[in-house]
């Protein structure tokens, strides 16, 4: 069965005063029907412009190249301004990290959620009203159809959230990208929204790219994780094996920076990792992760290394792990 989501060597690149920023760089992604995929990695890392490339919503200047984009058996890289706009909000849609500023605050909740139906759909009003009824109620918002006459600051960040995933759900889409969605939101709110998230892509079959920096998110959501670091999937694996056995340095020193409950003392120090990303500029080559690694030696600067496949479904871009 053909993948619903297929990129090859997607690649993002930003003109910069100091020179070509390569914030993307060579990124491969498969995603099935119904598959939750975990980007994880550091902030400023490229989980997010990856998410925006996919979604052709880049800044102007940004320049994304791909050898092979495919979506639903459609050709993204071929795809004009129009027909992405058709597709967004429809086919695909994503779910911001701050609700507060993706909701329009001039105009009412009901408004902005029947806009996107309307916008897609040969509807009337009155059914989109009852749609976006029907998925508030869905999302687990109490007095629906009252709701729709409040504007966002009359919500909180938690119900905010919740109008945003009704909103992706308005058109059945097949595609949802998650970007961070509960960074803002306080914890038990957190696991309430990702409980939501896997409920209704399990009941609605849809594939789903959930980006965070919280590897106990992971744990509980994913079916894949790919760890990115400075524009790069160094690492990607089902998420029972990624945790059981990882293999770059990079995923390695993440899982030691987390307590373990049962193995983890109080008193016990949690792993760190020294130095800072590099910034992805100019000519980039070798392992960009050898100057943080206590394991580097002197082919780590090297061109390359590949993403390698040390077991199936388990791909390491380490020159040890080769």
């Amino acid at each position: 069965m053909a993948p619903l989501l297929l990129a090859e060597d997607l690649r993002v690149d930003i003109p910069t005063p100091m020179g070509m920023l390569h914030a993307v760089r060579g990124i491969d992604i498969s995603l099935s029907q119904g598959e939750t995929l975990c980007l994880v990695g550091e902030s400023g890392c490229g989980k997010s412009l990856t998410a925006l490339a996919l979604m052709a919503l880049l800044p102007q200047n940004a320049r994304r190249t791909a050898r092979r984009l495919d979506f639903g058996g459609r050709d993204l890289c071929a795809a004009g301004e129009r027909q992405m706009a058709d597709l967004r909000g429809d086919r695909m849609v994503m779910i911001f990290q701050e609700p507060m500023t993706s909701l329009n605050p001039a105009y009412s909740i009901g408004e902005q959620l029947e806009e996107v139906l309307l916008r897609h759909r040969k509807v009337s009003r009155a059914q989109a009203r009852e749609r976006a009824v029907f998925l508030l109620e869905k999302v687990g918002i109490t007095a629906a159809a009252s709701r729709l006459s409040q504007y966002p600051h009359q919500l909180s960040g938690g119900l905010r959230q919740r109008v945003m995933i009704a909103m992706a759900l308005m058109c059945g889409p097949e595609l949802i990208i998650a970007d961070e969605p509960t960074t803002a939101l306080d914890v038990t709110i957190q696991a309430q929204i990702l409980h939501l998230l896997k409920s209704l892509q399990r009941e609605f079959r849809m594939g789903l790219i959930l980006i965070t920096h919280d590897l106990g998110i992971v744990a509980r959501v994913a079916d894949r994780v790919a760890v990115m670091y400075a524009g790069e999937i160094v690492e990607t694996a089902p998420v029972k094996e990624l945790f059981a056995a990882p293999r770059h340095p990079y995923t390695q020193g993440l899982l030691r920076c987390i307590p373990v409950p049962g193995k983890t003392r109080p008193d016990e120090r949690l792993g760190v990792i020294p130095g800072l990303v590099p910034a992805p500029i100019g000519d980039l080559s070798g392992c960009q992760f050898r100057n943080r690694c206590e394991h580097a030696r002197a082919d780590c600067a090297v061109p390359g290394p590949v993403l390698s496949q040390v077991r199936p479904d388990h791909g390491v871009r380490c020159v040890l792990a080769q």
